[in-house]
């Protein structure tokens, strides 16, 4: 298992001293990027949350999403759900901290049939919706979009308070966009407002190659995003920062709309506009390039198996490969992948493997009675819990009525217990079984546990993995030769 190698604390202070500073400077709002991050081991998941938790009598979200990401039911990949569902998602947990969404922006709008039912609905639930639209000649024309033909086309967003954070579900979705568009709108109106980028990669004062900011460009392979030298930053400064070829391109145009606000733009390049400082929390490098590592490796496994799903064309895949070849970077580089191939040898079944916390390496192969993520998972369960191999958690006797309600009632093909049966039935167990409450407690300990297994999981076992926290890779291969794959 990775070690830590980012400083959380540090981090949540420095960016909050940053993003009050940027308010300050500008007097009115400032908007606010969020992109996630995995690959700095330390870094807590609700981080933004907690900065925005010590603004929130100021600050107001507003979500954006892609009109075409909803057409085509984007995957985010690490929660397993579409965007649009995210959406109400990312509304739930926001309100859940007792911050307050304003609206939802539905951006490169066209009359998309999927998009107007979504806005149906989120106006069903009072939630104000805007549209925005494609812009003929973005970024590069100028003119043309800083003009009533251009951003001046798209709604003018309603706000209320003195800080707008602008999210999305995932990249891609039209979040500086929707951010140029508002200054125009408000400068329409006299209003004064300032932009700022919170987005945490790529981190500008890593290298450009530094395998943080190749894991942002490999998550992004299917945008073409492109990490590079920011060139203005280098001309103004003469020193080398790295951002990424979206926010350099649209540079000049956020430079036009400052001038016709301020009569100047207060930023000399893209880096400027970041508040980002994430590269000076990290204190252990080593451990910080060994997860970005690992993330590139998941990526190239997760765009393999989008391939042979058919739901690319692989281009995405190509890339990253080109990123590993170029950096050294192998599969094999993450112990599971081997172990898991070997195992599938040996025993001519599909096979899984999971890394513990302190190294060791456990298997489980395809049975009778379970599939081979059941089994690793028990296997690992008892493993950390200090029970011999042989001991069997839950009883065949158990297991057998299980199968015979899959197959014999609820008709399913697969007799064999997925991921989540297994834990019901552990759970159960564990009522009056000692060894099966040992193996029970051991569950938080899977969580950052890196796996593999040698064929494509079924939704019902990948989605138990997210759930547990452990990072899971599957070889881009079925277990069976059907044209169909459910469960």
């Amino acid at each position: 298992m990775i070690k830590q190698g980012f400083d959380n604390d540090k981090y949540i202070k420095m960016q909050s001293e940053h993003i009050k500073e940027r308010i300050a400077d500008f007097g009115g709002k400032l908007f606010d990027d969020h992109h996630a991050a995995r690959v700095l081991p330390g870094f807590a998941p609700d981080s933004k949350i907690k900065m925005l938790i010590n603004l929130k009598d100021e600050a107001e979200i507003v979500i954006v999403i892609n009109a075409s990401d909803i057409e085509k039911n984007k995957i985010r990949g690490d929660l397993g759900i579409t965007y649009d569902q995210d959406v109400l998602r990312l509304i739930d947990a926001f309100r859940g901290f007792g911050l307050y969404v304003g609206s939802v922006v539905i951006t490169r709008f066209a009359g998309q049939s999927s998009a107007v039912a979504f806005r149906k609905r989120l106006e069903g639930l009072g939630i104000c919706v805007y549209y925005h639209y494609s812009i003929p000649g973005y970024p590069s024309d100028v003119k043309k979009i800083v003009s009533e033909e251009g951003l001046g086309t798209n709604d003018y967003i309603k706000t209320e308070r003195s800080l707008v954070v602008v999210t999305a579900p995932g990249p891609g979705s039209g979040k500086m966009a929707t951010c140029l568009s508002q200054l125009y709108h408000e400068n329409k109106r006299g209003m004064k407002a300032g932009y700022a980028k919170f987005e945490t990669f790529p981190i500008w004062n890593l290298p450009l190659k530094h395998p943080v900011n190749l894991a942002y460009e490999a998550a992004t392979a299917d945008l073409n995003d492109v990490n590079m030298i920011d060139p203005y930053h280098l001309e103004a400064y003469g020193k080398t920062t790295v951002n990424y070829n979206r926010d350099v391109e649209i540079f000049p145009v956020l430079s036009a709309i400052f001038e016709k606000i301020s009569g100047s733009c207060p930023y000399k390049s893209p880096t400027d506009m970041g508040v980002n400082m994430a590269g000076f929390c990290i204190y252990d490098n080593d451990n910080v390039c060994e997860a970005s590592k690992y993330e590139i490796i998941r990526r190239y496994y997760a765009c393999a198996c989008s391939k042979r799903k058919g739901l690319s064309d692989g281009i995405d895949m190509e890339k990253i490969e080109i990123i590993m070849n170029n950096t050294g970077i192998s599969v094999n580089d993450r112990k599971v992948i081997p172990a898991a191939i070997e195992k599938s040898k040996l025993t001519g079944e599909p096979a899984c493997a999971l890394e513990l916390p302190d190294g060791r390496i456990i298997t489980g192969k395809t049975t009778k009675l379970l599939g081979a993520s059941s089994a690793m998972l028990l296997n690992a369960l008892k493993a950390l819990a200090g029970i011999d191999d042989a001991v069997h958690l839950i009883s065949p006797e158990i297991i057998e009525p299980i199968r015979t309600l899959k197959v014999g009632h609820l008709h399913c093909n697969n007799p064999r217990l997925h991921t989540d049966e297994i834990l019901i039935a552990l759970s159960i167990c564990a009522l009056t079984d000692e060894n099966a409450k040992k193996a029970f407690d051991q569950l938080d300990n899977l969580t950052n546990c890196e796996a593999h297994s040698t064929v494509i999981l079924s939704p019902v076992d990948d989605g138990v993995m997210k759930k547990l926290g452990i990072h899971m890779t599957s070889e881009p291969a079925y277990q069976s030769k059907k044209l169909f794959h459910k469960n």
